[in-house]
């Protein structure tokens, strides 16, 4: 199998290095070659963090180099842009419908992005756009899970089975961590109903 290259990004505290990990552990149970990187910016501050997990039959190196991703997984729509050089001609985006004020802007130094929504749309020949945190909330309850309906909405988009995501969530989520599992599988199955064609 050829090598399959996801960069997830977005802003400290998004719940992002969770998500490359459950990536990472389906494509390893799978039986595939993973390799993983992170950047974190000020990760803790709010700044950018990517995550970029690599899979396939043998993989070489966990980076991934401009205009080679597969898929590009926006947990809001100005990191969505900033990475956009990352994805491939053929690639596919999965932006999370959100806008979430930078620094910058709050501080006084940028203004609000223009038409947003229009970069957004003319940036990515291919999109799958999902309000990931209105379905976290509405739907799971809980904000936090946005994480996992951006995962559900990605699984759509790779070669793994249902239960191997699940598998790769249990042992990811357990110890101290199992009593948001449940919640958490909801979330990633709202995510994944969303996107499904």
């Amino acid at each position: 199998m050829k090598t399959v290259n996801v960069s997830l990004v977005g802003v400290g505290g998004q719940g992002i290095i969770l998500t490359a990990d459950i990536l990472a552990k389906t494509a390893a149970l799978a039986g595939l070659d993973v390799k993983k990187s992170e950047i974190h910016g000020m990760a803790q501050r709010g700044g950018s963090v990517t995550s970029q997990v690599r899979f396939g039959s043998s993989v070489a190196s966990p980076i991934i180099q401009e205009g080679t991703a597969d898929i590009l997984v926006s947990f809001d729509k100005v990191e969505a842009l900033r990475n956009s050089g990352i994805l491939s001609k053929g690639g596919t985006a999965l932006v999370n419908d959100l806008y979430l004020v930078p620094v910058t802007v709050s501080s006084g130094q940028q203004k609000n992005p223009e038409d947003l929504d229009g970069r957004v749309k003319k940036s990515f020949k291919k999109l799958v756009l999902i309000d990931a945190m209105k379905i976290a909330t509405e739907g799971a309850g809980n904000a936090r899970t946005m994480n996992m309906v951006l995962a559900g909405a990605l699984s759509t988009l790779c070669p793994f089975k249902e239960e191997t995501w699940l598998k790769a969530m249990s042992e990811m989520l357990s110890g101290p961590k199992a009593k948001l599992l449940e919640v958490n599988k909801k979330a990633f199955a709202l995510g994944r109903a969303a996107t499904e064609v």
